[in-house]
């Protein structure tokens, strides 16, 4: 199964596509939509920015050719204005998807977290350097990209997908980790017995 995450943004949109086979992931591509300058106020018409979404993502899976695409969901924003653009850039993402005829699942914040780090309170650097220790170093232009690839695992995980990794004992590892964790109701990373600051130094996956 091919998953292409999207982390939805009116100015800045991620996407990450990740590959499920047979008990295993492998990122595709990640990358960021650049829709409007990031400081001070944008510069380009919101409908223009929700028109680039559209051609974006369009291109994307066009390309990459996704069967599902997980979707961040609105938990939050600074202000009314921001929520209401922040939906219709998710909006813009549902409806790019429906018309490729990909199917759509949406996760909170905290089910990302939850399901990547293990606890639902991560920051953003916590999410990206467990990616790394999940799909191997990788360089992120923005945090949008390394959000995007999170939600994409985060549905491979709900859909009961071992996560990214390339050798069977880690494999053996998270399925042992996963069981005890619905046994004695501990989060992903304390079965595995990782903590974020582990991550750093320890052997990365290769991609293939």
């Amino acid at each position: 199964m091919r998953i292409l995450g999207i982390d939805p943004g009116s100015r800045l949109t991620g996407y990450g596509c990740i590959d499920w086979d047979k008990n295993r992931a492998s990122l595709v591509t990640h990358g960021t939509l650049r829709l409007a300058n990031t400081s001070g106020k944008a510069t380009v018409p919101l409908e223009e920015r929700l028109l680039s979404i559209y051609e974006g993502l369009t291109r994307i899976i066009q390309e990459f050719r996704p069967q599902v695409m997980a979707v961040e969901k609105v938990f939050f924003a600074k202000n009314a204005v921001s929520a209401l653009k922040l939906g219709q850039a998710r909006g813009a993402v549902i409806l790019t998807g429906m018309i490729h005829q990909v199917k759509i699942a949406e996760y909170s914040p905290t089910e990302v977290k939850l399901a990547v780090v293990g606890h639902g309170q991560a920051d953003k650097d916590q999410v990206a350097k467990m990616l790394q220790y999940m799909i191997g170093t990788q360089e992120f232009a923005t945090s949008d990209a390394s959000d995007a690839v999170a939600l994409a695992i985060c549905h491979a995980h709900k859909m009961r997908a071992p996560l990214a990794n390339a050798s069977s004992d880690y494999a053996k590892a998270l399925q042992s980790a996963s069981e005890g964790r619905s046994k004695k109701k501990l989060s992903l990373a304390e079965s595995l017995g990782i903590t974020t600051e582990q991550v750093v130094g320890r052997k990365r996956v290769t991609l293939r």
